[in-house]
C-alpha cells in the first residue's frame, strides 16, 4: 500500500470551495491499491490500471448488417431496377464463402461474412423475388448495410481509457475484443465505522430505550461503496469513548485503505474522532463551504487514510456523493469523473448565504406542460423523508443569493451522484 505525502491533508482552517479542494486533491492523491490480472469474470467495478487497447479489429471480417441480398454496387441499374440471379446463400457463422460473380447477387443474412466482390447489401423488405432471381430497387448507396472489417475497432485502437471503472458496457467490448483478464486496481477496501453512544443497530429490539436512534448512516454508506466497486467491511458502531475509538481504528488500519466513520467529527466534548486519530495519526478538518455537510475530517492513521463525515443522514449522502466519493476514486486509481447537472426552471423560492455552495433536495414535477424542479417542504439534515420523497439534489452556487420560480438551477439526481 503507498503511503501519502505527510502535507497531502494539510487543508484545515478557513472554509474550502468544494470544487477548488477537489482540484487540488486531484494533483495530491495517488492510488493506494496494487496493480494484478482479473478475470473477466470478476472484473465489473473494477478499475483499469492501463488503457486498454484493441489487439484485434471488430468486427474481424467484413460483415452484412440485415438479411438480405449482398451485391456489387456496379452492377446495378442507376435509373432503374435490376435483375440478378441468385447465386447462392450465406448463413451467419458460415466458414467457407465463395467470391460473388459479377452480375449475381447472393442471399445472405445478418452477421454473416460478406463474399468477396460484394460491397453492398439491400435489406430482404426493400426486394422482390422472380424464380431464382431478384429484383433490386435502384437508388442504394454504395456499402449500404455492410459492415466493415474493423469498423467498431480497429487494431491498436484505444477502447477504454486508463482510470475507468469498468460497466456493463465496458466488459462487453472486452468480451468482443477476446481479453479474458484486464490489469485492473486492487478493490480499494474500506472500514465503515458509526459513532454515538445513542446508535442502535437495526436488528436490536423493536423498542428503543429514550434517547437512544436507529443507525441509518452505515447501511447507506455500504451501498454507496458497493456502487463504486470498493470492498466495503462493515465495523458497526463505536461508543462514544476515546479509548475505544481509537482502539477500533488502530486495528482496522491495519488491513483497511480507507476509514471511514459518520458522526464525531465536530469540536464538540463528545466528538471523540479527532482526540482518537490525533493521538495515534494526523487529523486535519477541511471546513467545506457546502450546506449540508460543511465539517469533513481528513487525515493519516498508519497507512490508512481517515475520512470523517457529519452525522445527519442527508449530510452523510452529499457529503459522500460530492466529496468522499470522488476522493475515493482517486485513491482507488479512477479518473474523476464529475456529473453534469441537469437544468430545470425552479418551482420554489430560496434564500441562501453568500460563499456556500448550498443542496436542496428536490423532486421532478410536471408544471404547465413543462418540468420543474420542486423543493422539499421541510428543512433538516436529519430528514431520511427527504432523501425518499425526492429525486435528487438542486446545487445552489456560491455567488448566489436567493432563487426566484421560474430561474434555472442545476439539478442532479441521485441516480447520477450515487455511482
Amino acid at each position: 500500500m503507498a503511503q501519502l505525502s505527510n502535507d497531502c491533508f494539510a487543508f484545515g482552517g478557513t472554509l474550502l470551495r468544494l470544487n477548488a479542494a477537489l482540484d487540488d486533491l486531484s494533483t495530491r492523491l495517488v492510488p493506494v491499491t496494487d496493480i494484478e490480472q482479473v478475470p473477466l469474470a470478476h472484473a465489473q467495478g473494477r478499475i483499469l490500471a492501463s488503457t486498454l487497447l484493441a489487439p484485434v479489429p471488430v468486427p474481424g471480417f467484413a460483415n452484412s448488417a440485415v438479411d438480405g441480398y449482398a451485391v456489387r454496387h456496379v452492377d446495378l441499374q442507376a435509373n432503374g431496377p435490376t435483375r440478378l440471379p441468385v447465386a447462392g446463400r450465406i448463413p451467419a457463422g458460415a466458414l467457407a464463402v465463395p467470391a460473388l460473380l459479377p452480375g449475381h447477387a447472393m442471399r445472405i443474412f445478418t452477421g454473416a461474412m460478406m463474399p468477396p466482390g460484394a460491397d453492398t447489401v439491400f435489406m430482404q423488405e426493400d426486394v422482390s423475388l422472380d424464380g431464382d432471381a431478384v429484383i433490386l430497387p435502384p437508388g442504394l448507396k454504395p456499402g449500404a448495410n455492410s459492415r466493415a472489417a474493423g469498423e467498431d475497432f480497429e487494431v491498436g485502437q484505444p477502447v477504454i481509457p486508463v482510470g475507468s471503472r469498468l460497466d456493463a458496457r465496458g466488459l462487453s467490448a472486452v468480451a468482443a475484443l477476446g481479453i479474458g483478464e484486464v490489469l485492473a486496481r486492487r478493490q480499494l477496501r474500506v472500514a465503515v465505522f458509526s459513532t454515538g453512544d445513542e446508535l442502535r443497530d437495526v436488528g436490536h429490539a423493536a423498542l428503543l430505550p429514550p434517547g437512544a436512534i436507529r443507525d441509518a448512516n452505515r447501511p447507506m454508506l455500504m451501498a454507496l461503496l458497493r456502487n463504486r466497486g470498493i470492498a466495503a467491511t462493515d465495523l458497526g458502531i463505536l461508543p462514544d469513548s476515546r479509548g475505544a475509538i481509537l482502539e477500533a481504528l488502530v486495528v482496522a488500519s491495519r488491513d483497511h485503505d480507507v476509514l471511514l466513520t459518520s458522526g464525531g467529527v465536530s469540536a464538540g466534548e463528545e466528538d471523540h474522532v479527532r482526540s482518537a486519530v490525533e493521538e495515534a495519526g494526523r487529523l486535519d478538518f477541511w471546513r467545506l463551504a457546502i450546506k449540508p455537510g460543511r465539517p469533513i475530517a481528513m487525515g493519516h492513521l498508519g497507512k490508512a487514510v481517515i475520512l470523517g463525515m457529519p452525522g445527519n443522514p442527508a449530510a452523510v449522502l452529499v457529503t459522500f456523493a460530492r466529496f468522499v466519493g470522488p476522493v475515493l476514486d482517486m485513491l482507488a486509481g479512477a479518473r474523476p469523473v464529475r456529473p453534469l447537472p441537469r437544468w430545470l426552471p425552479a418551482g420554489f423560492p430560496y434564500r441562501k448565504k453568500a460563499e456556500r455552495l448550498e443542496y436542496v433536495r428536490a423532486s421532478i414535477a410536471g408544471h404547465g406542460g413543462a418540468l420543474e424542479a420542486q423543493r422539499f417542504p421541510r428543512d433538516g439534515a436529519g430528514l431520511i423523508s427527504s432523501l425518499i420523497a425526492t429525486d435528487g439534489l438542486v446545487e445552489l452556487e456560491e455567488e448566489r443569493l436567493a432563487v426566484q420560480p421560474g430561474e434555472p438551477v442545476a439539478f442532479y439526481s441521485y441516480a447520477d451522484l450515487m455511482v
